[in-house]
């Protein structure tokens, strides 16, 4: 196993992006859009999105346009093909590389992501907790108070620890993701929305911004292989959402899980999802 680096990458318009590239240097690798975790014989690249820990922010960027960030990690690495998966708010960025990029990604999984605003036969708040409801239409009707909510939201998190975490999700913790997050788990999710967060509001901003908007590609564009994994038990992410998403990738292998919500994916799926990619890298 190979020791952590983290390093930055210049983006061809000039700004920087943060990148974190762990174990085996000789592996297959696979890139992660929203979390790092661990894994025996692969190389794990992750990295901060724009305008979060230490990536400069990219006002008014689209889904799409992190296609182009991939490109410019793995021409810095020296990397001509790669795995990749994202979960939750990093799924559309996930699918936008699928789409995107078939000339470097070989194979793509997709964990509880969202799906398009306003996609066509989809209600896209239904099962949706009503704090979301509530953030998301202040998104697209009042940007103003939308963007004071997420600085006031934002100071709300930083002060939030660990011990604090089960708390402060209320409402969004089924039971089956309130039995995974344990201390361990919360220790990590705080650990990542602090230093994201660090830097300001920015990139959590555009983040939001980005998923209401049009994403910038079509996802019948999508050609390589994917793998949708999405619990029946998730708060965080209705469930309809990875219904939606598994009738409309091109092949996808959906796994739609009963007994799963969000957080369970993080605490018991990761390793079935590295070896699905393996076996396609």
């Amino acid at each position: 196993m190979g020791a952590d680096m983290k390093r930055t990458v210049r983006t061809s318009d000039g700004r920087t992006l943060a990148v974190k590239d762990a174990g085996d240097p000789a592996g297959p690798v696979v890139l992660i859009h929203g979390g790092t975790p661990n894994s025996r014989h692969l190389r794990l690249i992750s990295y901060d999105r724009p305008g979060y820990g230490g990536s400069t922010p990219h006002p008014g960027h689209s889904i799409a346009d992190c296609a182009g960030d991939v490109r410019a990690i793995c021409a810095a690495l020296e990397i001509d093909r790669l795995a990749t998966w994202g979960i939750s708010g990093g799924g559309p960025y996930l699918l936008a590389s699928a789409a995107l990029l078939p000339d470097l990604v070989a194979a793509a999984a997709s964990l509880a992501s969202d799906a398009p605003y306003a996609a066509e036969g989809l209600d896209w708040f239904a099962g949706m907790e009503e704090d979301d409801i509530a953030a998301n239409q202040l998104l697209v009707t009042d940007p103003v108070a939308a963007r004071a909510k997420i600085d006031k939201d934002r100071e709300e998190i930083l002060a939030t620890s660990a011990s604090e975490l089960a708390q402060a999700l209320g409402s969004f913790l089924s039971p089956a993701d309130a039995a995974v997050l344990d201390e361990q788990m919360a220790e990590f999710l705080t650990y990542c929305d602090h230093e994201g967060l660090a830097p300001g509001s920015q990139g959590w901003w555009d983040d939001a911004c980005a998923h209401v908007r049009p994403w910038g590609f079509q996802l019948s564009d999508i050609s390589v292989p994917v793998l949708l994994l999405h619990g029946r038990q998730d708060k965080f992410v209705p469930f309809g959402h990875g219904q939606w998403l598994a009738t409309h990738i091109p092949g996808v292998e959906a796994r739609l899980l009963d007994g799963d919500g969000h957080l369970t994916l993080l605490a018991h799926r990761v390793g079935e999802v590295h070896a699905w990619l393996s076996e396609r890298l």
